[in-house]
């Protein structure tokens, strides 16, 4: 689905949801004996088991992954915007096919072979079997068409390579001495001079664009465009990027930004005429090609009125309700494990504390399981050892307090790999509940910033994986009590750590239909919207919360008992944008009442 999550479904119910990708999953394959394979306009390829869990994350692609598919040996096939197909083993990619334009489907036949579907209309079978393989001239052909559409998007010095004239343009003598001229020479532009004197074309070197053209022109994900237009769809996230080239369809732009951000197509026009407004186009022409079939001017929309003049039967919301869960799984494995090593010596240079050190061997597993949270591509094949998971867990009951941080933030990388997870799982049902106890210790006074921040982010990261969702709903009431001051803290990344924490139990809770811990969450949630000097993401994630709970949960009669209507007025009238459409969003919830 486009609200970035997959569902398998047993008859009418709905038995997992698998939250991974950041943006709409697009195509779905079975991965016979392991589970399923997805494809994201996020750029990536997952690999699931049907437990929810991911295995595997592929990534590669530039633009939109249309499609998957894979086959008995073990290959994966990806079909993307970037044009190429791609072909994966063991979450590496072993080969790209370079199209000339988008490749919307890539299919597996029985025999190995691939069979893809390209936007220039053309369906190309690619094989492995050498008795197959096209003559050379078709396979000429080919790379010729492929050398043509490079050669018309191609620019130089601000011209498009195929609009300059060929060597025979230097035939035709200059009018005046130092007069250039640029030619097209292979699938470069070459500038000349002209000579009075000796009556001839010198040759200055290959063009490269200018101050006025490339050099100037902003680069989004290692590409430049003609403009990047800064756009900001909330959620706690930074700015994201509107691209757009003058020789796009701002019809097919607009479609695909708004679906890459999972935003709702009644604001189609507006994003056209934004882009027309500001890149001065007044005379603009529909050109239909290359156009996603799916999200295409005469595309079915989900939910759309079946007449353009119709008017649809429910307000939009801009930002609510959240789908899927929030992490934070950005680290910097080298400083963590530099800390880890230097409070240990720390420890064995204190005669008192010295039995509290790890031994060589104890060290040398930590960095062993740094090594294997380091290396994401191989998750889905990777493990670690029993002793592994209590050796941290020793530590984070043994060190002293002030000490505990770093190995708090191990633990939230090893949260998010799949056997971490599940090892700790097993430690804390079979034995005492460390992880609470983790919690009571790093919010009990005098409160550490660095341990309250990782203490949170280690329990927000739990989210991600759903074995851990009857024991975050079973401790809900201990965990947000023991983080319920943090709101106030003066740490801005602890005030967005504990929106986040919110967020996600409003999400959680609401797939549980959990009226009691819904109304903890929403009161938890209008505390921070009420809080005046709350920082921005903050804010907005509470907010958010609030929302989605008033939509879907089952507590809208109890925010507005809370008089949740002015904290929608306030959060309208603010200078942030965010802030001011997710209040304008909640007050027209409260309307509706």
């Amino acid at each position: 689905s486009s609200d970035t999550t997959i569902k398998l479904w047993k008859g009418k119910k709905c038995a997992q949801t698998f939250v991974g990708h950041t943006d709409t999953v697009r195509g779905l394959s079975v991965m016979p004996g392991v589970g399923i394979i997805s494809a994201s306009h996020d750029c990536t390829i997952r690999l699931w088991a049907l437990t929810g869990q991911v295995l595997m994350e592929m990534v590669g692609h530039t633009a939109i992954v249309y499609s998957i598919d894979s086959h008995a040996s073990g290959l994966i096939v990806s079909g993307s915007e970037d044009r190429f197909a791609k072909i994966w083993k063991d979450g590496v990619c072993v080969q790209s096919i370079e199209h000339p334009g988008c490749v919307w489907d890539a299919k597996f036949l029985e025999n190995g072979d691939i069979v893809t579907a390209c936007s220039d209309g053309v369906t190309r079978i690619w094989t492995v079997h050498s008795d197959k393989v096209a003559d050379s001239l078709e396979l000429e052909a080919y790379a010729s068409e492929l050398s043509q559409y490079k050669l018309c998007r191609k620019k130089v010095g601000g011209l498009k390579l195929e609009d300059l004239p060929g060597l025979e343009a230097l035939q035709i003598p200059g009018t005046n001495a130092g007069q250039t001229k640029v030619v097209r020479e292979g699938d470069n532009g070459v500038a000349y001079s002209w000579d009075m004197k000796e009556q001839k074309w010198d040759k200055l070197g290959e063009v490269v664009d200018g101050p006025d053209d490339g050099m100037n022109r902003p680069i989004l994900d290692g590409i430049q465009y003609d403009y990047v237009f800064d756009v900001d769809i909330g959620d706690g996230e930074p700015t994201r990027k509107l691209p757009y080239n003058r020789s796009d369809n701002p019809y097919d732009a607009a479609d695909k930004w708004l679906l890459k951000e999972n935003l709702p197509f009644s604001y189609r026009q507006q994003i056209v005429e934004f882009i027309l407004q500001n890149t001065g186009q007044k005379d603009f022409t529909l050109n239909t090609s290359f156009r996603d079939p799916y999200t295409g001017a005469s595309a079915y929309v989900p939910g759309q009125p079946s007449s353009m003049s119709a008017i649809p039967a429910k307000p939009t919301f801009k930002h609510i309700p959240k789908k899927g869960m929030l992490i934070f799984d950005a680290a910097q494995f080298d400083g963590i494990l530099k800390k880890i090593m230097e409070f240990n010596n720390a420890l064995l240079f204190d005669l008192e504390k010295k039995n509290l050190s790890m031994s060589e061997l104890e060290t040398s597993r930590v960095a062993a399981v740094v090594k294997i949270l380091k290396d994401t591509s191989h998750y889905h094949c990777s493990s670690f050892a029993d002793v592994d998971i209590s050796l941290l867990l020793k530590l984070l009951k043994t060190w002293p307090p002030a000490m505990i941080f770093p190995v708090i933030d191990i633990l939230r990388m090893t949260i998010l790999h799949p056997d971490g997870a599940s090892l700790l799982l097993k430690h804390v049902e079979n034995q005492n509940d460390v992880l609470m106890e983790m919690i009571e210790k790093v919010s009990s006074n005098p409160t550490l910033p660095a341990n309250l921040l990782t203490g949170i982010r280690a329990v927000t990261n739990l989210f991600k994986n759903s074995s851990w969702y009857s024991w975050l709903q079973k401790n809900r009431s201990e965990i947000l009590d023991a983080f319920s001051s943090c709101y106030s803290s003066s740490n801005k990344n602890v005030q967005l750590s504990y929106s986040t924490l919110i967020l996600n139990y409003a999400v959680l809770l609401i797939e549980k239909k959990d009226e009691e811990g819904q109304s903890h969450v929403l009161s938890a949630a209008l505390e921070i919207a009420e809080e005046e000097s709350i920082e921005v993401d903050s804010k907005y994630r509470a907010l958010v919360a609030i929302g989605t709970l008033m939509l879907e949960g089952l507590v809208k009669k109890i925010a507005l008992d809370f008089d949740v209507g002015n904290i929608a007025r306030v959060a309208k009238a603010s200078k942030e944008t965010k802030i001011a459409e997710v209040g304008a969003d909640i007050e027209l919830l409260a309307k509706q009442s």
